[in-house]
């Protein structure tokens, strides 16, 4: 079942014009079914207020719809959000005065500059963003041998018990894996894995699953647990990795301030402990209240939610 994750962004609700909506919360899901290829379009709905919101919407995407009303400081932190996530596809639809031209230079040196422009036609982005999900094959013959869920969302389904939703960050979950759940270090059993509301053996990356779990209650989850059967990941309260600051930041990072780590669907806090060399690509020592989990070389984006109209201060380059 082909699946294509698509971050919908600048236009609230705009994705209803394309999808069914089915999951809310700070993030909107809107799914789009046809035969055995699938949307899940995703929009930041506390976005801007919550920057939280923006991160997870992006952190799921394959692709990206940008709507475009008017250039100011929420397109630019949008851009710049896609830009350090590597979100390299996407539409780019303008509304009211807006003109290629006048975005151009706004997305210059960008993953949006090879975004293409499309007409304003939400029946027509459909059939063109099932075109694009319909040429991702997953490989059901030699899948990986194992895999890490990210989950967004959980709750308690009577009869059946503790049910998440998330997308298959890399590899493969399969039904009845023992999976790690991280940062927690609990274990628990997939009991069943569902797509789009159809019953499979297993998912791969990029994927949005929903799977009944064995052995762990709600109450022991969180938004950005990581369930993985994959030894290789760390999970660290201490990071010490080289960061590059995004161009638009005028002053270097300090020892003691108060950053935000997302990776996957985790946004946790992390002091400063320490900086070092060069101001725009300094090596960092931070600390977690909470372990992130994540796959060594991984690409983490860093916020300062104290950051003014700039709150995206850059990436991070975990060892």
């Amino acid at each position: 079942m082909p699946n294509l994750n698509v971050a919908v962004i600048g236009s609230p609700e705009y994705a209803k014009g394309i999808g069914k909506k089915s999951t809310v919360s700070d993030i909107t899901f809107y799914d789009v079914k046809r035969g055995d290829v699938t949307l899940s379009l995703v929009e930041p709905s506390k976005y801007p207020e919550k920057l939280a919101s923006l991160f997870f919407s992006a952190s799921l995407a394959d692709m990206a719809i940008m709507v475009v009303e008017e250039i100011g400081p929420v397109f630019g932190e949008c851009v710049i959000m896609m830009d350090c996530l590597g979100v390299s596809k996407g539409f780019i639809i303008t509304k009211g005065y807006m003109t290629r031209d006048q975005l151009a230079p706004f997305i210059k040196d960008t993953v949006l500059e090879s975004y293409r422009f499309v007409e304003d036609d939400p029946i027509q982005i459909r059939e063109m963003l099932l075109a694009e999900a319909a040429k991702t094959r997953h490989d059901a013959e030699q899948p990986e041998n194992s895999g890490s869920v990210a989950v967004d969302h959980f709750f308690d389904v009577r009869g059946v018990g503790t049910v998440v939703l998330g997308c298959v960050a890399h590899g493969v979950i399969r039904k009845h894996d023992e999976v790690k759940v991280l940062p927690q270090g609990l274990d628990a059993e997939v009991r069943s894995i569902q797509k789009h509301d159809d019953d499979f053996d297993f998912a791969v990356r990029g994927d949005r699953v929903g799977l009944a779990l064995k052995g762990i209650s709600v109450e022991q989850l969180d938004r950005g647990t990581v369930l993985s059967t994959d030894p290789g990941l760390v999970v660290s309260n201490d990071l010490s990795a080289r960061a590059r600051l995004v161009k638009y930041r005028l002053n270097p990072l300090k020892a003691g301030m108060v950053l935000h780590v997302g990776h996957w669907m985790q946004f946790e806090p992390a002091r400063v402990e320490s900086v070092a060399g060069e101001w725009r690509e300094p090596e960092l020592a931070l600390s977690l209240q909470k372990g992130l989990a994540y796959p060594r070389g991984a690409r983490a984006v860093l916020t300062h939610l104290e950051g003014g109209k700039l709150r995206i201060v850059g990436t991070l380059q975990l060892r």
